[in-house]
């Protein structure tokens, strides 16, 4: 009777699904990255819960010259602190994260902060192919997105250019295979044309033209990893941003 029982449970029991699994982007790193943001993709997918507290704790910026930083990993590294002591700079980068998840929490994590200005860089995350494929042209609709965002809650954009490229060194290769050096040459066009256009109103931050070589790739001494600028890269970058920052307040 009891072997009966569990042949009939097991007949009437749901059959157990495989994990949930993802189309292979032809990058073993890459589809172990994906595979492994599954849960966050589904259950947090902007990302709202990283800075949620850290949001909390600001007092409103109104009253000085507060700019956020706002992007992925590139901009999650940089510790602002170290590179501009005594601004009232906020980091809200957070590494892996492509357009439409900077969508998602632009609301909270930039325009609730009520800074003066947001530092934009974004984009190389996309062209990898981080949350699917993306086409240029979806890219670039989040992008202005972001920035219509931004003008009507009265905060000055500053888009940085998409960094280059290299694949100098073995740990860079996978990265510079993901990332187009044509579609990042593209992006950072229209960038450039979108922020030069009188009725948007942007500054353009061209971190591209101060950390490229002859090759057209990122200079092999500002990455280690051909994509993430180290302390060297981060130091050519600082006067840069800078001086945006006083062009887009005055």
């Amino acid at each position: 009777m009891a072997a009966v029982f569990v042949a009939l449970m097991a007949v009437l029991a749901p059959a157990q699904q495989a994990p949930p699994s993802i189309p292979t982007t032809g990058f073993a790193g890459l589809d172990q990255y994906r595979a492994s943001r599954i849960a966050m993709f589904t259950d947090d997918y902007g990302q709202l819960a990283r800075y949620r507290d850290a949001n909390a704790a600001l007092t409103p910026g109104k009253g000085d010259n507060r700019v956020v930083f706002f992007g992925d990993s590139i901009t999650d590294s940089w510790h602002l602190d170290e590179y501009f002591p005594g601004k009232p700079y906020v980091n809200r980068g957070i590494g892996g994260q492509t357009t439409p998840q900077m969508l998602v929490r632009f609301r909270q994590d930039v325009i609730n902060l009520q800074p003066k200005a947001v530092i934009i860089l974004a984009g190389t995350n996309d062209i990898a192919g981080n949350t699917g494929p993306m086409r240029i042209e979806d890219i670039e609709a989040d992008l202005a997105s972001l920035a219509d965002l931004a003008r009507a809650n009265g905060i000055q954009v500053i888009y940085s250019s998409i960094l280059p490229v290299h694949n100098y060194t073995e740990r860079s290769k996978d990265f510079f295979a993901q990332r187009s050096p044509e579609k990042i040459l593209t992006l950072d066009n229209w960038l450039k044309s979108y922020c030069a256009a009188p009725s948007n109103g942007c500054t353009y931050l061209d971190y591209f033209s101060a950390m490229v070589d002859d090759k057209g790739l990122m200079k092999k001494d500002l990455a280690n990893d051909g994509l993430h600028p180290n302390a060297a890269g981060f130091k050519i970058m600082a006067p840069l941003a800078e001086a945006a920052i006083e062009k887009a307040l005055k």
